[in-house]
């Protein structure tokens, strides 16, 4: 494996680090200029994470070593599942270990972890917040895991750069009936998963409707900044899985530092293309009732679960 390979983990790493604040802020951008507002501009989640960081840590009374550790372990799991995704290159020191369970099962991780962190505070929005989040978890999980098995099974492997490899050598597998439920699936279980409209929205502080903010509202200062920065990550990581998986032209398939650096290029067009659609949608879709909420979920279940029929049934066939 040559500089390369190792220099593509270290560029999803860097990209998605730095990067998802500036997503979150061209998405807020793009939403207030729909919405006939100037916006705060791009760089203002950074702005918000530099004045956090600033501050003094705040640690509630009775708070154990769930709450303290949660901040660091979320933005850890993050760091990990986006070395192993293949959002620049397919050939990397990584390749191997990038298993779709794996990967799953880190993302799962953050959010157990938050929610335990919800408990520990002993408050009742900790505990509703926490309650909430593993109800649309249990829902989410089980459709990613289908939804990326879907495409799994025409590659032979949940081995994600190899899946990813092959929809590039083959783009058939894409526009099959498996790919388009696959995709619709994927789509809600992110929108989900990050907390997004119609699911959930991320600038309310309404008690009746949070649920990711609702797990947080004790952290202050430079824990505060780690779980917006780790949910920021989340966002442009699930993104950009997504970009992977249902558009990969542009991924690098060889130890290339020209290729390399044209998959950069194109990740950051994808990802902040997929962003500006969403916070377009967000503007006119509005928040679904909570109890409607699994109802969306099981929906998107279903449809994860007939890709994974439909893509048997062509395997199958050919």
């Amino acid at each position: 494996m040559n500089a390369a390979g190792y220099a593509a983990v270290a560029g999803q790493i860097l990209v998605v680090g730095a990067g998802a604040p500036l997503l979150t802020g061209w998405m807020r951008q793009v939403r207030a200029r729909l919405e006939g507002r100037a916006g705060a501009g791009v760089l203002q989640p950074w702005r918000d994470t530099r004045k956090l960081l600033r501050k003094e840590p705040v640690t509630p009374v009775g708070t154990g070593p769930a709450f303290r550790i949660a901040p660091a372990l979320l933005v850890a799991t993050t760091v990990v599942a986006t070395a192993l995704v293949p959002l620049l290159s397919t050939d990397t020191p990584v390749s191997g270990h990038a298993d779709l369970i794996l990967v799953v099962a880190l993302i799962a991780l953050g959010t157990l972890t938050l929610a335990l962190a919800g408990l520990d505070t002993g408050t009742a929005f900790g505990g509703m917040g926490a309650s909430r989040e593993m109800t649309v978890a249990a829902l989410v999980e089980p459709t990613i895991l289908l939804a990326v098995f879907a495409l799994s099974l025409p590659a032979g492997t949940t081995n994600l750069p190899a899946i990813v490899s092959g929809a590039i050598d083959d783009p058939a597998r894409l526009a099959s009936p498996a790919g388009f439920l696959a995709t619709a699936a994927l789509a809600v279980a992110v929108l989900a998963e990050t907390g997004r409209i119609p699911v959930d929205n991320p600038s309310t502080h309404l008690e009746l409707t949070m649920i990711h903010e609702a797990m947080v509202l004790e952290y202050a200062g430079p824990d505060l900044a780690l779980v917006e920065l780790g949910a920021q990550m989340r966002l442009t990581l699930l993104l950009g899985l997504l970009s992977s998986l249902f558009a990969p032209w542009g991924i690098a398939t060889s130890a290339s530092w020209t290729a390399l650096l044209l998959a950069l290029l194109l990740f950051a067009v994808k990802v902040a293309a997929l962003g500006a659609a969403l916070a377009a949608a967000e503007v006119f879709w509005a928040k679904v009732r909570l109890f409607r909420v699994p109802e969306l979920l099981a929906g998107s279940f279903l449809l994860a679960l007939l890709a994974v029929a439909a893509s048997y049934f062509l395997s199958g066939e050919s």
